[in-house]
């Protein structure tokens, strides 16, 4: 018998064979918007705003920066950093990178000085492209101290007010001729960022065909057209609003994208009536938000057809709420940006919908729930999801030690999600194996906020964890061990961590002060007792 490694790598040739003659679109994401362009032409494809491009006019201006991009010298496997908001401008520089090989590396909007430095040096990235400023955050001065702690070199864009950066507009090359890359179509097309174990992102590679595929079949499961009109709600450099179907999905059946600039509910619900949306994606913490602007204003939304929540836990109450609050039809869904994508059906009963996520996206997709062994378990019980499958990744980029742990012998990705397979074939995931937490579908690593908190004069012993919360499906919680040191209080602690550079979605929720913490039988802090704790 063969042993290990190299079984897998056989297993993967093979794998990889099939899927090759039976699933994948033969094609780049620089050829798709080609191919929508020659298939839709003048018909619109992407609103932000007072800016309305057709297809033909967005795989054109993605030409022209390709152009600029080859011109300052980037070339094919290249990766950039997009730190951008919801904008054309986000779209077409995606598309511009795709054509000729270059490789996008999307960071959220959120993301602040840590995590960039992080993702930089992760991805050796050639270049970084940012908004000046940004809800009030100045990416410019954030970006200059990056560059001045990093020992490494990379160029700086920014649109807006440059402050001596280069212009991102300076891309858009007009003139020079435009050579089609050698791009294949089974390459690297982006790098996604996941929440992670270790605090800063790991680096998730998605392949040209691979993300065609999902965006493709998640657009069959919403039942989307050309009459389609999805708002991208959420930040785009997210899998979800990408992809789940989102922008690539909209664009795959020559539907309409509308851009809102701040996931918030008095930009998303105007913006449905206005622009009669059909089809949106939010988390079940906006969503429930959207609902009290929904009571209080008189919105028409009745365009809307369907509403995706996914990015954390929906419990069946809310769930039952926000259907019948948007008077849409509600599909749940399950992602992860490493790959698998499962929702229910638009014509699944009440019951499927409020209480499962439903079935994957595509036939070839291979779930386990295996127990702490690796054993799988029988239907109906609770384990821990893992999964093989044409879009599902083999291990993070260059990261070989994290993807010993994160891929089993049979190339099986271990989602650290805990989940059951239900008798009718839906599945429920019902939260975190590993205790990071996920707040509103942002994940969080308690270690990370705990090793800087302990920085902290006054503290001397503390624990981050994830409380339950009806809105935001966990908040952040610390707990701090009594002493004789100066209690602090929850705007002090907000405080010392922004001074740190941590990302805003990362500070803590609440405090609370303990005279000893709850141990479990082994003698170790019961982090489940503390989220109990009143």
């Amino acid at each position: 018998m063969l042993g290990g490694k190299l079984m897998n790598i056989e297993l993967k040739e093979k794998l990889e064979k099939f899927y090759d003659e039976q699933v994948w679109p033969h094609m780049t994401l620089g050829e798709f918007i080609e191919d929508c362009a020659k298939k839709y032409g003048d018909k619109i494809a992407l609103v932000d705003g007072d800016v309305e491009l057709s297809y033909q006019e967005l795989n054109r201006k993605a030409c022209h920066y390709a152009n600029g991009l080859l011109k300052a010298g980037f070339k094919k496997g290249d990766r950039i950093v997009l730190q951008l908001p919801n904008c054309h401008e986000f779209v077409i520089i995606l598309f511009a990178m795709f054509k000729i090989g270059v490789i996008p590396v999307l960071s959220l909007p959120a993301h602040r000085k840590n995590e960039i430095k992080g993702i930089l040096e992760k991805s050796g990235a050639k270049a970084y492209i940012a908004k000046d400023k940004y809800l009030g955050f100045s990416y410019v001065d954030m970006i200059r101290e990056v560059r001045e702690e990093l020992n490494i070199d990379f160029e700086v864009y920014i649109l807006g007010d440059n402050q001596g950066y280069k212009n991102f507009y300076n891309l858009n090359d007009k003139d020079y001729l435009y050579q089609h890359m050698d791009v294949d179509y089974k390459e690297i097309g982006l790098l996604l960022l996941s929440g992670g174990t270790t605090g800063i992102p790991k680096l998730i590679p998605r392949r040209h065909c691979d993300y065609i595929y999902v965006a493709k079949e998640t657009a069959k499961r919403c039942k989307m057209d050309q009459d389609s009109i999805y708002l991208a709600s959420l930040p785009i450099a997210h899998n979800f609003p990408l992809c789940c179907p989102g922008i690539l999905g909209t664009f795959f059946i020559g539907g309409k994208v509308v851009l809102c600039p701040v996931t918030s509910p008095d930009e998303i619900l105007p913006l449905i009536e206005e622009e009669k949306v059909t089809i949106t994606g939010l988390v079940p913490a906006m969503a429930n938000i959207c609902i009290d602007f929904i009571k209080e204003d008189d919105y028409d939304i009745s365009s809307l057809k369907v509403l995706q929540i996914g990015g954390s836990v929906l419990e069946e109450k809310l769930a039952e709420k926000i259907e019948k609050e948007f008077g849409c039809k509600l599909q749940q869904i399950f992602g992860i940006a490493e790959g698998l994508i499962m929702t229910t059906s638009l014509d699944d009963d009440s019951k499927t919908i409020f209480t499962t996520q439903g079935k994957p996206i595509s036939e070839f997709d291979e779930l386990l729930i295996v127990d702490e062994d690796g054993e799988e378990v029988k239907d109906e019980e609770y384990g821990e999801l893992i999964v093989r499958g044409s879009y599902t990744i083999y291990g993070y980029y260059k990261l070989p030690e994290v993807n010993k742990n994160c891929i089993d012998k049979d190339l099986y990705f271990k989602t650290g999600d805990k989940a059951r397979k239900l008798k009718d074939g839906n599945y429920q995931v019902v939260g975190r194996i590993s205790e990071t937490i996920n707040r509103a579908g942002e994940k969080i690593t308690p270690s990370e906020i705990e090793d800087i908190l302990l920085s902290n004069e006054n503290i001397g012993d503390v624990q981050v964890v994830g409380v339950p919360d009806e809105l935001l499906g966990e908040k952040i919680g610390v707990f701090i061990l009594k002493d004789e040191k100066d209690e602090l209080s929850l705007e002090d602690i907000r405080t010392f961590l922004a001074n740190k550079n941590v990302a805003e979605f990362k500070l803590p929720d609440s405090i609370k002060y303990i005279d000893s913490w709850p141990l479990t039988a082994l003698g170790k802090i019961d982090r489940n007792k503390l989220k109990r704790i009143e």
